[in-house]
């Protein structure tokens, strides 16, 4: 399920909670809701907003730092990808098709993570954008310095070639990571559970229902976000590709 799915889901918890706590309220003896009933209704509710906030608040937290590490990375890359040009640009003639290898691999980079029509090239699949910065290493292999002056520059775009490709892992792991669905379901069992308190010691008239109503929104969206952020190459809200393409821009002058 999608971000968008599991944020309509977590709506639907809430709504339908407060609806059935005040089915229930409405069935219950009077005694069951007096002044002393309601206090602890409240007070377990409480608990449970407390809990419910506290884990909202450290997965938001924690989403956020997911993304902007991304952004970091993805400017680190960026950074990496013109200085490994420059040192092929300086190692001379016999690494040109190099740098060619090199700009077809940002171009794919940016059509499977931006769908930014860089190139005429079909969608690749994630291994086939990890398999490019391979393909990159092994031409840089391939060449033969025949000074020291090249071995040396040689050196250093392997280094930074190698640096390329274990951020492409990683930007595939990020895309493939989600929060365990046992934890989504106690949060959904929590909200349904609150909802449920609020809607029995809550008085049914149109004001509490719309209160109540844009609070299930909130709690809806504060998951909306948490799930779209733990994801930064995939969905609505996703890392910035202006590294990439600064970096092209830069490989193709």
């Amino acid at each position: 399920m999608n971000a968008i799915a599991i944020s309509l889901v977590a709506f639907v918890c809430c709504f339908c909670g407060m609806h059935i706590g005040m089915a229930i309220g409405k069935l219950l003896p009077d005694d069951h809701l007096s002044g002393d009933s309601k206090e602890i209704v409240k007070i377990g509710a409480g608990l449970i907003a407390t809990m419910t906030a506290l884990v909202l608040g450290l997965l938001v937290s924690s989403s956020k730092d997911t993304l902007d590490t991304m952004n970091r990375q993805l400017v680190q890359d960026g950074a990496k990808i013109i200085q490994l040009d420059r040192i092929l640009t300086h190692y001379g003639p016999d690494a040109a098709n190099i740098r060619q290898t090199l700009q077809a691999d940002v171009r794919q980079v940016l059509h499977q993570y931006w769908h930014e029509d860089v190139s005429q090239e079909a969608v690749l699949e994630n291994i086939e954008v990890a398999q490019g910065s391979e393909k990159l290493q092994a031409s840089l292999r391939a060449l033969k310095p025949v000074n020291e002056d090249e071995r040396q520059l040689l050196a250093d775009a392997q280094r930074l070639s190698s640096e390329i490709a274990q951020s492409r892992w990683i930007m595939i792991e990020m895309a493939e990571r989600d929060l365990p669905q046992a934890f989504l379901v106690v949060l959904l069992l929590w909200l349904l559970i609150l909802y449920l308190c609020y809607g029995l010691i809550a008085p049914p008239n149109g004001t509490v229902k719309i209160v109540l109503f844009a609070s299930a929104l909130t709690g809806a969206a504060a998951i909306f976000l948490i799930l779209e952020m733990n994801n930064p190459l995939t969905g609505v809200i996703k890392v910035s590709s202006a590294p990439m393409q600064m970096a092209l821009n830069i490989l193709c002058k």
